[in-house]
């Protein structure tokens, strides 16, 4: 019996086994922590590059289609929670070809993002070891989360909302420590003056060729960056098929994440921004480190390096957690084999845990090779996935309302507000950006890479299909 004939609640019986362990209050930090990683403390330097200070536009576009995206979610992951997430989605209201191709796309994404993250990690430790090799950082780094992950969804929860807690709290400590030195510096405060206080003000934002120095062709490209920095939030919707009150706790964080990772992400390169000059941007080092060195505050460069760090592990952790949960759910919908899902005593997919670990040995041969562009090259490499996968999110939602009206279903206990412009909008937006890159040479590589890759997955469903039909 097909998935469309049992309905929805076929897919849900198909993966259960996991540990629903997960509480509303992990939910939400594991949430806003998946998306404060590198994309905001490394990537940014190169959006800045791209934007100049027309950047905060780039990622208030970013933050917009995040809530968007976060509204369709929301409403889909209430209605049905389930670690297949917007894959299992895909296929109920689209198709099994569309449900196979997103979890596919974001399994792949994701676990090259995984590769991104500890190519970031080797950058970080050459700020206290300059001559450490690169991929000695990445396999040192790489088996202690693998063993997070691997132990329990548990222990995972609580690694993750404590590396969130010190991202949080860093990035509260800075953004007040900045926003001080910027008011100071510009008067509002006592004892403003001297040379370190006339270089920093917001008269940066437009002394170095104007606010919008690349023009708005600038601006729009950096809107990949900012999507690549927003990325992550959809985990809340994979996280669901293990939290203990899914409905609470799916939409407290849909409430309070979106918002303050607007929030974070703003004014925290409002004030880089103000105090390093665009032009000083770039990813041989993360622009706050640059801030914390050019404030001369004692020992807090190296503070922040570590907290960057910490991001990193954080971001990358999450990207662990959430391919495995792909791939057990591709597993379990015999698209994989089945060993991909089995459980362990603690109710962890460990067998696709080590699959998705691929990336990072791939990021580690980058590493040796070219460790200069390793860092772009995976992120244009491992953008197309996820970009693919918020796209089809919203035609899924789409797809989802139009059913629901049709069928005559119950009332949706959390709703997107806006149908369907909303929806709509979103959707173009993200065929907007991907259309973008082919144009960009940093990231003409996302579908370069990421359109034959399609063609392939389409091609092995269709030949896995066949094989399925003659037996």
């Amino acid at each position: 019996m097909s998935a469309g004939e049992a309905g929805f609640d076929y897919i849900i019986e198909r993966e259960r086994g996991l540990r629903r362990d997960l509480t509303a209050r992990r939910m939400t930090m594991i949430a806003i922590g998946g998306a404060i990683g590198t994309g905001l403390f490394l990537g940014s330097g190169f959006a800045i590059g791209l934007a100049g200070p027309g950047v905060l536009v780039s990622y208030v576009i970013g933050a917009l289609i995040a809530l968007l995206l976060m509204g369709c979610l929301a409403e889909m992951t209430v209605a049905h929670p389930t670690s297949g997430s917007f894959g299992a989605y895909a296929e109920h209201y689209i198709g099994p070809l569309t449900g196979y191709l997103v979890r596919y796309a974001y399994w792949t994404g994701n676990v090259l993002a995984v590769g991104t993250e500890v190519t970031a990690i080797a950058l970080y430790m050459h700020f206290w070891f300059p001559s450490l090799p690169g991929w000695l950082s990445i396999v040192g780094f790489s088996a202690l989360l693998i063993a997070v992950n691997a132990r329990s969804v548990n222990v995972f929860g609580a690694v993750e909302y404590w590396f969130s807690a010190i991202k949080v709290t860093a990035i509260v400590l800075f953004i007040v420590l900045a926003s001080f030195i910027v008011l100071r510096a510009s008067g509002a405060l006592a004892g403003a003056g001297g040379a370190a206080a006339a270089a920093v003000g917001f008269h940066n934002y437009t002394a170095y060729g104007g606010f919008v120095p690349k023009g708005v062709w600038g601006v729009w490209v950096a809107v990949i960056i900012a999507i690549f920095s927003y990325f992550s939030v959809e985990m809340i919707a994979v996280a669901a098929g293990e939290a203990a009150q899914p409905e609470v706790a799916v939409s407290r964080a849909f409430r309070s994440t979106v918002f303050r990772l607007i929030l974070f992400y703003l004014l925290t390169l409002a004030l880089v921004l103000a105090i390093v000059p665009w032009t000083a941007a770039g990813i041989d080092e993360s622009p706050f480190v640059k801030v914390m060195r050019a404030l001369g505050v004692p020992g807090a460069a190296g503070i922040f390096n570590f907290v960057i760090l910490v991001a990193a592990l954080s971001a990358m952790n999450s990207q662990l957690y959430i391919t495995t949960r792909m791939m057990f759910s591709l597993s379990r919908a015999g698209h994989a084999p089945r060993r991909f899902g089995t459980l362990s005593r603690r109710g962890v997919p460990v067998q696709a845990l080590l699959l998705s670990s691929l990336g990072i040995a791939f990021a580690a041969v980058l590493s040796v090779v070219s460790p200069k562009s390793a860092f772009i090259l995976m992120v244009s490499i491992s953008a197309f996935g996820t970009m693919f996968a918020w796209l089809m999110i919203f035609i899924t939602h789409y797809r989802f309302r139009r059913e629901r009206s049709r069928t005559g279903a119950a009332p949706l206990r959390f709703r997107m507000f806006g149908y369907p412009a909303t929806t709509l909008l979103g959707a173009a937006l993200m065929a907007a950006i991907l259309l973008t890159t082919a144009f960009t040479d940093a990231f003409r590589m996302t579908l370069v890479f990421g359109l034959p890759f399609l063609g392939v997955l389409t091609a092995t469903y269709w030949i896995r299909h066949r094989r399925g039909a003659r037996s």
